[in-house]
């Protein structure tokens, strides 16, 4: 990830590997379309959705794995079964790279998270 910050999640986006640009786009999408009226913005030098001014969702590309940043004790609770194949620490949800995007549990939990 570059050092110098990013100005839009476009940016961000391309200047990931072309492979992950398409499977941040899908995360991205899974978050639009979840949460129509949330902002975009780029908070902590990664995308970030807003909704009245609160930070619903953070994502971000890593070597082997990407991250969204919304596992509040309520989502890690009431998605505890659908998370259990994935590595969920200190607010993360860590999702393998290898591993096709899964969008319906994206969307799921950005619309639990606009509801906290």
């Amino acid at each position: 990830m570059a050092k110098t910050p990013f100005q839009s999640v476009d940016e961000y986006i391309a200047a990931q590997q072309e492979a992950v640009q398409h499977i941040l786009e899908r995360v991205r999408s899974a978050i639009r379309k979840a949460v129509p009226a949330a902002q975009e913005a780029i908070s902590y030098n990664m995308p970030t959705y807003l909704l009245n001014g609160r930070r619903l969702v953070n994502f971000a590309a890593w070597k082997q794995h990407y991250s969204i940043f919304a596992a509040t004790k309520p989502v890690v609770a009431a998605f505890q079964k659908e998370l259990a194949a994935y590595q969920v620490a200190k607010g993360t949800i860590r999702f393998p790279l290898s591993e096709p995007v899964p969008v319906k549990l994206i969307e799921r939990i950005a619309k639990f998270r606009a509801r906290e």
